[in-house]
């Protein structure tokens, strides 16, 4: 999702659902905090703790809700935080701000 999509309350519900989780929240906390140059796979399981299973699932689970993307480089793969899908589920949420009570 990019910023200047039109997201719907569907495709934000799934975007937070999938930071439902703390060990999520620190993945992607971890990964902005990298900015462009991401992290790799094993990196986050060490500085968080993870097993690499239990890491897989989390990994996936944002993967597949666009909050991270993925790059191979020969047998590794980077992490990075996907900074549009997050700006545009802020943006979603605060598109109504300060506009008065509905009518």
């Amino acid at each position: 999702m990019s910023i200047s999509a039109q997201p719907d309350s569907q495709h934000i519900a799934q975007t937070l659902a999938a930071l439902g989780h703390t060990a999520r929240i620190e993945i992607f906390q971890l990964l902005v905090r990298c900015g462009e140059a991401g992290m790799l796979v094993g990196e986050i399981g060490t500085r968080l703790k993870l097993t690499p299973s239990t890491l897989a699932h989390h990994l996936k689970a944002m993967v597949d809700a666009k909050l991270i993307t993925q790059q191979r480089q020969g047998r590794q793969v980077v992490n990075r935080a996907n900074f549009a899908t997050i700006n545009g589920a802020v943006a979603f949420l605060m598109a109504e701000c300060c506009k008065g009570p509905p009518d």
